[in-house]
This record gives C-alpha cells, sequence and structure tokens, in this order.
C-alpha cells in the first residue's frame, strides 16, 4: 500500500460548507460506439444524527436534531473484462466500499479515533472490494476476470482524502489552474515513470489501456492521499472516456467558466462525444458556493 499525507497544516478557514451551498452533479453515458456502459458513480453524504428514545420534553420540543454532514463522498469506477463483466464489476466495487465505509467511518470520529485509522479504513475498503471481486470470479465462471478502477474522494473538512486504483481521474481546479492529483495505474505511466516512455509516446500507446493495478485484477496497489480542503477548489473526477478526448487544457477552459455543476458536467460531455465518444464516458463535479 502507498499513502501521500500532505505535512502542512490545514487551511485556516472559519466553517464548513453547509448542505445548501453545496453544488453537485454527476452523469454517465455510454458513449457513441459503445451498446453497453461498464461505468457507474456515486454521489453522497455521511451523517450522524441524535435520536431520542425517551424525554420528559413536552411533544413539540426540537429533536432530534437536524441530521449533522460528517462527510460528502463521491466516487467513479470503469470496468473492465468485456461485456457485463465490467459494469458488474464497477457496480460491485462502489456497492461493497460505500458500505464499508458508511460501517467503519466511525473510527474516524470516535473519541480515541484519528487520522491514521481513516487512511486505514480506506485501504481497508479498496482490499474488501478487491477481495470480493475475486471471490466472485473464482466461483461463478461467468464472471471471472472481471475487474475495475475506483477513484473515490471523500471530503472531511478541512481535509480531502483521495482513493484511487486504476486510472480514473481526479482534478482539482482552484484560481484558474487546473491540477491532476491522481496519478494513472498503468503500463504506459509507469514506463514514463521509470523514463523508458516519454509522456506525449504514452497518450498514443496502446498500453495506455492496460491497468497495473486494478479492482479484481492480478494487482491492486491503493493509493490515499490526503490534501487541504478550500472553498476555491473546484472538484473534477471522470473516467478515461472523458480524458481520451478532452485535453486538460478544454477542461480548464470549462472549469473557469461554469455557472452550476450539472451545467459544465452537460458541456464536458458533449465535448467528448464530439471528439469521438469511443468510451464510456462518467463526469462528477463538485463545489462550494457561498451564500448569505
Amino acid at each position: 500500500m502507498q499513502n501521500q499525507l500532505a505535512e502542512s497544516e490545514p487551511p485556516t478557514i472559519s466553517r464548513r460548507p453547509r448542505d445548501d451551498e453545496i453544488d453537485v452533479y454527476g452523469l454517465t453515458h455510454p458513449g457513441k460506439l459503445r451498446t453497453e456502459n461498464q461505468d457507474h458513480f456515486l454521489v453522497g453524504s455521511l451523517r450522524g444524527r441524535l435520536n431520542v428514545r425517551l424525554s420528559s420534553l413536552p411533544d413539540d420540543h426540537r429533536l432530534p436534531l437536524e441530521e449533522e454532514r460528517i462527510a460528502s463522498f463521491m466516487m467513479v469506477a470503469d470496468g473492465v473484462g468485456g461485456g457485463q463483466k465490467g459494469e458488474a464489476a464497477s457496480r460491485l466495487a462502489l456497492e461493497e466500499v460505500a458500505q464499508y465505509i458508511a460501517d467503519s467511518a466511525r473510527c474516524y470520529f470516535r473519541a480515541d479515533g484519528g487520522e491514521g485509522d481513516f487512511v486505514q479504513a480506506l485501504e481497508e475498503a479498496a482490499k474488501r472490494s478487491h477481495q470480493a471481486l475475486r471471490e466472485r470470479g473464482e466461483v461463478d465462471a461467468d464472471s471471472a476476470g472481471m475487474a475495475t478502477t475506483l477513484t473515490l474522494w471523500i471530503g472531511v473538512w478541512p481535509w480531502i482524502y483521495l482513493l484511487q486504483v486504476g486510472d480514473s481521474r481526479y482534478y482539482c481546479y482552484s484560481n484558474g489552474v487546473l491540477s491532476q492529483i491522481s496519478h494513472d495505474q498503468t503500463v504506459a505511466q509507469a514506463l514514463v515513470d521509470q523514463g523508458l516512455l516519454t509522456k506525449s509516446l504514452s497518450e498514443h500507446s496502446p498500453l495506455a489501456n492496460v491497468l497495473a493495478s486494478s479492482i479484481g485484477g492480478p494487482q491492486t496497489a491503493p493509493v490515499v492521499s490526503r490534501i487541504p480542503s478550500s472553498w476555491e477548489n473546484v472538484h473534477l473526477l471522470c473516467s478515461d472516456g472523458l480524458t481520451k478526448h478532452i485535453s486538460d487544457k478544454r477542461i480548464a477552459e470549462r472549469l473557469g467558466t461554469m455557472r452550476s455543476a450539472r451545467q459544465v458536467c452537460e458541456d464536458l460531455l458533449q465535448d467528448a462525444l464530439d471528439g469521438g465518444g469511443t468510451d464510456n464516458i462518467t463526469i462528477i463535479v463538485g463545489r462550494a458556493v457561498p451564500r448569505e
């Protein structure tokens, strides 16, 4: 396992965004050439609630309190394996991870918990999802060979945690600058990292489509990163169906002029379709918008 934990302190910001200040949208599309869609996405929040069982308070008391948002999350999974295998793999991976996070995230918030617990919980979520897909393939011949990418963004103010397996990307756009935070886990990228292939050649290499790490595949190497959150950040998660046809420059232009998360998702989707639409396309965009 690899952990990339920021050494800097979280930014000095007085409060986290309220629910009505979160603008988020996601969509998925099979593309122009494929009949099936092997991508899946999930957007949600983790909440805590005070439930009253017994009380002497009058019937019109204000309890239980409004549910508190503990964390927000976004997930993208791009299945591989052909036919329904890819679709099933991405669906099962999201279901498995979402369930595990919901059950185990309390370790971060309990009195004796800490950041290390939460990082381990994210790693364990990836491992369990990987094992679930491997076991299914062992007992069901039709499921043999199923695998998927997995990119999970989870915001626990004032931090962002990123879990990545595969090549579905996470970008952060802030103050006019687009940064790719995730690191593609492909054979082509591994050759670039070793100095054996140039970045420009890797983008056109068939090895760019060969995963070096996946959920359910021969090898999985989850990477957990932690970065400070900020009101200025716009967050983008996507499958490679977007980045095959849209440059980072075009993505930055779209995010820089966005009016809403839904509008920019739909515009980016159309850009990818106009560029060829050779693969399934999944996009999630989220940001915080201050309100009076």
